[in-house]
């Protein structure tokens, strides 16, 4: 794959508290950046009315953006779709990770998409 000028920014709450969780993003993270600038902001973890005012301000700095929100009920992609997604991509995207309890619904409604990995709550 050709490498890309897009800049990614992952927006989540709280801090990855594994260490190996977080080897694994920073690994990720790595990786990505072959294919354009990529970025981590963490908001504080508290309750979902809270962290969803946090992420909100962010999200208040993208006005541009493609906003992706991950959450459980989100759309499933192929490998294949997700691609072509990214690929048709022209700006900015910000990935959106909530909180064990999930995101405020304001959150959601500024998405782009709302895009599942899977129906099960990962730790973060």
């Amino acid at each position: 794959m050709a490498k890309h000028s897009r800049h990614i920014l992952l927006l989540a709450v709280g801090k990855m508290r594994d260490k190996s969780y977080a080897s694994n993003c920073d690994e990720f993270l790595a990786r990505a950046s072959a294919y354009g600038k990529c970025d981590v902001v963490t908001v504080p973890d508290s309750d979902v009315a809270n962290e969803g005012k946090a992420l909100l301000r962010e999200l208040d700095k993208e006005r541009n953006s493609l906003i992706v929100v991950l959450s459980e009920e989100g759309k499933l992609l192929s490998t294949e779709k997700f691609t072509s997604f990214l690929e048709k991509a022209d700006r900015k995207i910000v990935f959106v990770i909530g909180g064990p309890f999930g995101l405020a619904p304001e959150v959601k409604q500024r998405a782009s998409l709302i895009w599942s990995l899977s129906p099960l709550t990962f730790t973060h």
